[in-house]
């Protein structure tokens, strides 16, 4: 019963009732990839008359988070390719980096060496600074 409320009325811990709707009528599996993110398009490529291009759209494994999708989808699903990385055998180029999350938030975060979070107190002044004294 959990399940099938929390697939009703939230969008973020996966797909919501109305999307696995849209996605069974209208959608077409193209891939996925190795975090268990799976695209889709309209079925047969069809083009939206009111887009002008076909739908593409992903469902995320887990947390909805748009940082999770690799390199290789993102150049897919903002159709800077046409083809997904699943009709030919993707190769990263040597440049390219292996996929990260996005990591704001959790212990994993980037915190500067002046942050108070990096170390949990705040750096001693450097004497540069005079505190404003009333009167």
């Amino acid at each position: 019963m959990k399940q099938f409320f929390l697939k009703l009325f939230t969008w973020w811990n996966g797909q919501t009732f109305g999307t696995q709707l849209w996605t069974s009528r209208f959608g077409e599996l193209v891939g996925q990839d190795e975090q268990g993110n799976r695209y889709y398009r309209t079925a047969g490529g069809k083009i939206d008359p009111t887009l002008g291009f076909e739908r593409r759209w992903v469902i995320y494994n887990g947390y909805a988070e748009a940082s999770r999708i690799p390199p290789e989808w993102h150049g897919w699903m903002h159709h800077v390719v046409d083809t997904p990385p699943t009709a030919i055998n993707y190769q990263p180029r040597e440049w390219e980096k292996p996929h990260q999350p996005n990591l704001t938030g959790t212990a994993g975060a980037y915190r500067p060496s002046g942050s108070t979070l990096a170390s949990g107190r705040r750096p001693k002044a450097t004497g540069d600074y005079q505190p404003w004294t009333p009167g």
